[in-house]
């Protein structure tokens, strides 16, 4: 058990948000007992005019510091996190010429480092435990910069150039090497981190099984009824419209709803055409699970490729603690849910699978996979993520 400690998160999102996060769901927990500072996504320049003109959404109040940088946040758990919003930085994506990005960032890490060093002087936060969650652009410039104890990477998915470009790689590599220990979500993104750092070590996402527990199915919906399959969570580059647009056709009678933030709009596109398919828009973390159990079954239908090995989805457990089946695309090899969740590697199987878990559904199988998911709760992940730390801090003073 971690007591008494500083922890400062650098995180790659924001902390409220319409998805649930394996890293405000771990830090919630971490906060009964230490201090727990929260470091909101970094939004730029560019973020602030968007927000102004209606078109996002950014704490720009905050960010100008006309309001509080750092406020409280209460958990779901009673504890309480300090959230702090950065200063607005500069927008560099777009930079091609690496000198010129480099020399452009560098304005960016000092706005962060220096906001960073006033609030651990504002809240006498010593030797604090640095955690980066899935954010070694500004995680790596903080190494040694404030006074840290501990330099952890948290790593819950595999890089892509989606927002950082290529260069995104080259700078998780060098930090990975210079961190003290990471976490990972996944066996096969652990495997690639050995790689770089041998203490690299595995806690799985898990649920939060105390909020979908009260809507989790009793008994299978009448067999006469017509059948509802749904999809919660991001629709981005991740999903596989071709095997869902497959399922789609050939299974005329089931209805499909999918519910979250649309990214590609390709996807919206090519599926609204038919007559059984519905999209929504996304809901709050705490609307999810009665939407789920009024599903029949739940499909993670993501594209089979080398990045996707890397996920462990957290929809996953969501889906099992409200009871419904679940049939994904065999994109990562989930092996503690083989006996589980039926996993396709082409789209007739894909939709043979979804057709077969519908129609053999039972009372028996909705008690195993709500006890099964028990098991993957957030506080027994909790507990892994502490016992690692507490390894680090171990190995720490020992050298």
């Amino acid at each position: 058990m971690i007591e008494g400690k500083n922890i400062i998160c650098i995180s790659q999102t924001t902390w409220h948000g319409e998805f649930t996060k394996s890293t405000v769901q771990l830090l919630s927990l971490l906060a009964e007992k230490n201090t727990v500072v929260f470091v909101e996504y970094p939004f730029t320049l560019k973020d602030v005019v968007m927000s102004l003109l209606g078109k996002q959404r950014a704490q720009v109040s905050r960010m100008l510091g006309f309001k509080k940088r750092i406020v409280d946040e209460k958990t779901d758990n009673d504890a309480i996190v300090k959230h702090l919003v950065m200063p607005p930085v500069l927008p560099v994506d777009f930079i091609s010429n690496e000198s010129v990005f480099k020399k452009v960032f560098s304005i960016n890490a000092f706005i962060y480092k220096n906001q960073l060093r006033k609030t651990i002087k504002k809240l006498k936060l010593d030797d604090p435990i640095i955690i980066t969650a899935y954010n070694p652009m500004y995680g790596l410039p903080m190494i040694g910069k404030l006074n840290e104890f501990l330099n952890v990477y948290y790593c819950y998915d595999g890089m892509d150039t989606q927002r950082h470009k290529s260069r995104i790689y080259n700078i998780e590599q060098q930090f990975c090497k210079e961190v003290d220990g990471i976490i990972t979500t996944s066996d096969y993104l652990n495997s690639k981190k050995k790689k770089l750092n041998p203490q690299s070590y595995v806690v799985k996402n898990g649920v939060d099984f105390k909020l979908f527990v009260p809507h989790a199915k009793k008994i299978v919906s009448s067999q006469s009824s017509i059948k509802k399959v749904g999809y919660i969570g991001t629709l981005d580059f991740r999903f596989d419209i071709d095997i869902m647009e497959y399922a789609i056709k050939e299974l005329s009678q089931v209805l499909f709803e999918f519910t979250g933030y649309l990214l590609n709009h390709n996807i919206k596109e090519r599926l609204s055409v038919y007559k059984n398919v519905s999209f929504f828009k996304s809901v709050k973390p705490h609307e999810v699970p009665e939407l789920l159990s009024k599903y029949d079954l739940g499909i993670i239908p993501y594209k089979m490729n080398e990045v996707n090995k890397n996920i462990y989805p957290l929809k996953i457990n969501e889906y099992l603690a409200v009871g419904v089946p679940v049939v994904m695309t065999a994109f990562a090899n989930l092996t503690d849910f083989k006996s589980m969740v039926q996993s396709a590697e082409n789209k007739n199987m894909f939709k043979s699978y979804i057709e077969n878990e519908l129609k053999n559904d039972n009372n028996s199988l909705i008690k195993k996979r709500i006890e099964f998911a028990k098991l993957n709760s957030w506080e027994g992940r909790a507990l892994e993520f502490e016992n690692v730390l507490g390894k680090f801090i171990k190995d720490k003073y020992s050298s």
